[in-house]
């Protein structure tokens, strides 16, 4: 797969398709937050944790002043490092650590975008997860090439405002591909 982009993929959506086998990745979609010559890494946005809240980070805090952390929740976001956290947010709020991906999303890892968020200072819009997704140089290339995954663009509205189990359907959605005319097992010449 030859892209000539020095940012790759970077920024766009990775929409799993029916023939992945992976239980992480059925029905998922990952926003890319960098894709390179090294590899990619993202995030899965659309399977909140059903064991883990918010409310269980936050515990070390201080909760005077805090909403209700029931409200927020957890992503799962890949199988690497699954304790590990991190914050996809808008692009508008930035505190050292953060890594601006382009002009609308931005990634934190440090306690202090928690903090933020649970006080209601936080970014505008924001996904927490825990765990990410990544792939060795090459890897996803294949991947992609071997009908796992269909690219989209990536948009704020779906990323985070639209109800997870719609996610996966609106991403295919906004593809126009019509996956009832995909062949997804192809030969080799």
């Amino acid at each position: 797969m030859a892209i000539s982009d020095d940012k790759f993929l970077t920024g766009k959506f990775l929409i799993s398709l029916p023939k992945l086998a992976d239980e992480c990745f059925q029905n998922a979609v990952v926003y890319l937050c960098s894709h390179g010559k090294e590899g990619a890494m993202g995030f899965i946005v659309n399977k909140k944790l059903k064991d883990f809240s918010f409310a269980d980070l936050a515990v070390p805090m201080p909760s005077a002043g805090m909403p209700n952390l029931d409200e927020l929740f957890l992503y799962q976001g890949g199988p690497v490092e699954k304790i590990r956290g991190f914050v996809l947010h808008s692009a508008e709020y930035y505190k050292p650590g953060t890594y601006k991906i382009d002009d609308k999303v931005a990634v934190s890892s440090n306690l202090d975008v928690l903090k933020d968020i649970a006080y209601g200072i936080g970014p505008n819009e924001n996904l927490v997860a825990l765990g990410y997704s990544a792939w060795a140089p090459g890897q996803l290339e294949y991947e992609i090439l071997n009908n796992d995954w269909m690219v989209a663009d990536a948009s704020n509205e779906l990323l985070f405002h639209t109800q997870d189990d719609k996610k996966w359907q609106r991403a295919m959605d906004e593809t126009k591909i019509d996956l009832s005319r995909f062949i997804f097992n192809t030969g080799h010449a």
